[in-house]
């Protein structure tokens, strides 16, 4: 899955020279440095998994009323 990430300037530059020096892509230096923390902290059960994303799924009230499409595209 393709997502944007803002990093700042000082750090972009360093992961391109460390990609470049490892022979690799700054693609695997994120996956391989989020992986490490993820397997750094406690792995969840498959409970909690399963209630994490139903409330992920359910959603979060906010407040206030939902809006309909075209309230959402008039603002």
């Amino acid at each position: 899955m393709r997502t944007t990430i803002d990093l700042p300037d000082p750090l972009l530059e360093r992961v391109k020279i460390t990609a470049t020096l490892k022979k690799t892509t700054m693609r695997s230096l994120v996956i391989e440095g989020l992986e490490g923390i993820l397997r750094a902290e406690s792995q969840p059960g498959p409970a909690a998994s399963r209630s994490a994303l139903s409330r992920l799924r359910a959603g979060y009230a906010l407040g206030g009323k939902p809006l309909s499409r075209d309230e959402i595209h008039a603002r």
